[in-house]
C-alpha cells in the first residue's frame, strides 16, 4: 500500500522535513536487521485524532529494544508526547504511526553494542491493510510452507526488524499463490500467527487463539479483543491449534494494528463462509471503540488534542 507523503518526521527529538529524513547506508540496522519497531493507529473521532492503546505500544517498543539490548534514549512518555505533536504538525485525522529504534552510523559488524541507538517516528494516512473488501466479506488465507521461527532462534516476544523476513516470505508466498494472507505454523506443527496478525477461530461458540508459547507475538489488538470477548460474555480460551482446526472452524479471523479485525472466509480453499456472528460482534465493537463511540473504553484511547 503506497505511503502518503506528510510534512514532517520526528527523528531524535527534531521534526525533520519528510524528504530529509535520512539515515546513512552503513547503518547496521539495514545490514543486519538489528532494530525494533511498532505499528500504531490513530483514528478519527468527534474529539479529533485518538491513538489506540498508545502507551501499551510504546511500552512494548521499550521491551522489544530491551530484549535486543538497545537502550532507548527516550522514555515512554517522551515518545508519546512526540507522537501527539507529530500528528498535530502533520494534521491527519487518522493515521498509521511507525516508531523505529535503530542503530546509527559509526560502527559495523555483528556486535551492535557499540553503536549509538536512535529513534524515529513517522505518521501517514493508511487504509485497511487487507482491503475494505476483506474487512466486510473476509479474506482467503493459506497455511504457509515457511515455519514461524522458534523462540530460541530469535526472540518472538520482540517486535524486531529482522524477524519480519520470516513474515514477508510467508506473505509473498500467499500472494503469489492467489491468496490474501498467510498463516504460519511453528516447528511443532501448531498454529502460530499470521505474518503480521494474531489468529483466532470460533468453534462451538468458543473463541480460541494460540498461547504466546507457540511463537506468538503478544498483540495489542489481540489483548483488546480478548477483553471485548470477556465483556460480551463470549467464552474464550487460549489453546494449541492444529492445521485441521482451521479447516473445521465455524468462524476465523485475524487481529492486528494494521489489519484491525478481519474475518477469514477460507483457509487452504476450505470454506469457512461469510463472517460469522461472533466475529462480526467483536469487529463492530472494536471499530466503535477506536472511533470513540464507546465511553466505557475511553481508557484505550489517547486523544491527541487532549
Amino acid at each position: 500500500m503506497p505511503i502518503t507523503k506528510m510534512a514532517k518526521i520526528w527523528m531524535d527529538g527534531e521534526f525533520v522535513d519528510w524528504d530529509d529524513a535520512k539515515v546513512h547506508i552503513l547503518t547496521p540496522t539495514l545490514h543486519y536487521g538489528w532494530g525494533a519497531f511498532e505499528g500504531v493507529r490513530a483514528y478519527a473521532t468527534d474529539r479529533g485524532p485518538a491513538i489506540f492503546h498508545h502507551r501499551a505500544h510504546m511500552e512494548r517498543l521499550h521491551r522489544s529494544a530491551a530484549i535486543l539490548q538497545m537502550d532507548v534514549p527516550y522514555s515512554v512518555d517522551e515518545l508519546m508526547d512526540a507522537t501527539r505533536e507529530l500528528i498535530r504538525v502533520n494534521g491527519p485525522e487518522s493515521c498509521y504511526i511507525r516508531p523505529l529504534v535503530y542503530l546509527s552510523y559509526g560502527e559495523m559488524g555483528l556486535n551492535p553494542l557499540p553503536s549509538r541507538v536512535s529513534v524515529s517516528i513517522a505518521v501517514w494516512p493508511w487504509g485497511s491493510y487487507l482491503g475494505e473488501e476483506g474487512l466486510v466479506n473476509g479474506v482467503r488465507a493459506k497455511v504457509s510452507s515457511w515455519q514461524r521461527i522458534g523462540a530460541n532462534m530469535i526472540p518472538t516476544g520482540a517486535k524486531a526488524c529482522g524477524v519480519y523476513i520470516n513474515s514477508a516470505l510467508a506473505k509473498v508466498e500467499a500472494i503469489k499463490a492467489g491468496y490474501d494472507e498467510a498463516i504460519l505454523l511453528n516447528e511443532n506443527g501448531y498454529v502460530s500467527e499470521g505474518p503480521g496478525e494474531n489468529v483466532f477461530i470460533v468453534s462451538d461458540g468458543v473463541v480460541l487463539t494460540p498461547p504466546l508459547s507457540q511463537g506468538v507475538l503478544r498483540g495489542i489488538t489481540r489483548d483488546a479483543v480478548i477483553r471485548f470477548a470477556g465483556d460480551l460474555d463470549i467464552p474464550f480460551a487460549e489453546t494449541t491449534l492444529l492445521r485441521h482446526d482451521l479447516y473445521t472452524a465455524d468462524e476465523a479471523f485475524y487481529t492486528g494494528t494494521a489489519a484491525e479485525v478481519v474475518p477469514m472466509r477460507s483457509v487452504d480453499d476450505r470454506e469457512i463462509g461469510a463472517p460469522g456472528p461472533i466475529t462480526k460482534q467483536l469487529q463492530d465493537l472494536f471499530f466503535a471503540v477506536v472511533k470513540g463511540k464507546e465511553p466505557k473504553y475511553d481508557y484505550m484511547l489517547d486523544y491527541v488534542n487532549g
